[in-house]
């Protein structure tokens, strides 16, 4: 499903993107972060309040490594909604890493073989499907399109991926997953401090959503701005950090269709109850379940006034829990509870958050 045009405009995003991302070596968070002001790393504080004043809820923002703003209680645990997913593909890409899967590429049948006995009238189409397809909303589990051939945001796919990831590859359990697989694996290592949970709502209520507190969503976005270095220790290797966040389906994958397609009964789903499920389309900007700065079909920047390179874990409406990366400033933003879910989905509300934050950074220009 990749032309020559979308493979050479994928290649140009990677070029473009990857240098711009912050070198390993750098200030890490111990167990409480650094704080600077925002002068003190060349930020207008007017502007960061412009920020705070304009999302509401609650967040911190981070450059150089510093906390150096905040508002609300960033300490507090939530739900992040979707913005677990890029939670979820670390842990695919950390698997390929470790040898638990054979590449991006293994069927996901070989580690769930009920779903080689689906969808006979449709060829049996989900034999095909791979952990790459569900890590990008492309298996088309769900619906009838082939895997690979349409983009569909679908939370029972995601359900499904999570269960055969931790349950199927790491061997855990939902009731263990945060013990054996998300602290020992990433958390710990990264030195939480309010103890992020993969159940959010308890184990008998959608397992897998991400609990987790702005300032420690942040730690994760600084660990992905470092290429998946943290304190010296390679967490992910850094061509797969750099493939998860500079790799943008192309715009020649069209949105689903959304006619039902065969799922395993009782099926269970992370959030979404529609069936199908067919929440939005990738806009030229999605990435191995993160939000990319992208081109959509009409030639349009997601964010027209953020830094090519800002990448992005969003949930719920307009993202109104989330976080962002922009490499080029040095900067991680984390917010939860905000209005942005009340906000006009035209121009795209986040948009102003970026432009508040570039227009904030007051570092003089390199004359070299």
């Amino acid at each position: 499903m990749w032309n020559k045009a979308s493979l050479c405009a994928a290649l140009v995003t990677v070029v473009c993107l990857a240098p711009g991302m912050a070198p390993a070596e750098g200030v890490y968070p111990d167990k409480e972060w650094a704080s600077r002001s925002p002068s003190d790393v060349g930020l207008d504080r007017a502007q960061l309040d412009a920020i705070a004043d304009y999302l509401q809820g609650r967040g911190c923002i981070v450059r150089h490594g510093y906390l150096v703003y905040s508002w609300g209680d960033m300490t507090e645990r939530g739900d992040v909604a979707s913005a677990l997913k890029p939670w979820i593909s670390h842990f695919v890409f950390k698997a390929v890493e470790e040898g638990r899967l054979g590449g991006l590429d293994a069927k996901v049948g070989d580690f769930q073989p009920w779903l080689n006995d689906l969808n006979a009238a449709l060829g049996y189409k989900d034999r095909q499907i791979t952990f790459r397809h569900m890590a990008n909303q492309i298996s088309c589990y769900g619906v009838s399109e082939l895997p690979g051939a349409a983009f569909d945001y679908n939370d029972w796919q995601t359900a499904l991926l999570f269960d055969t990831l931790f349950c199927r590859v790491y061997g855990s359990t939902l009731e263990s997953v945060d013990t054996k697989v998300l602290h020992p694996l990433l958390t710990d290592l990264l030195g939480c401090q309010d103890d992020p949970t993969f159940l959010a709502f308890g184990v008998d209520d959608r397992p897998g959503r991400l609990g987790v507190s702005p300032r420690d969503f942040a730690r994760f976005g600084l660990l992905y701005l470092h290429g998946g270095n943290w304190r010296g220790q390679q967490i992910l290797r850094e061509d797969l950090v750099r493939l998860a966040v500079s790799s943008p389906l192309p715009n020649s994958i069209p949105r689903t269709s959304a006619q039902q397609a065969e799922m395993c009964p009782g099926q269970r789903t992370i959030g979404s109850q529609r069936i199908p499920d067919n929440q939005t389309d990738h806009q030229g900007s999605y990435s191995w379940f993160w939000w990319l700065n992208g081109i959509d079909r009409e030639g349009r920047r997601h964010w027209p006034d953020a830094p090519a390179e800002t990448f992005a874990a969003l949930g719920h409406a307009n993202g109104m829990r989330g976080m962002a990366v922009v490499p080029s400033l040095d900067a991680v933003l984390s917010w939860n509870e905000t209005r942005l879910g009340d906000l006009p989905e035209e121009p795209d509300p986040l948009n102003e958050v970026f432009r508040l934050l570039k227009s904030g950074d007051t570092t003089p220009i390199s004359q070299e």
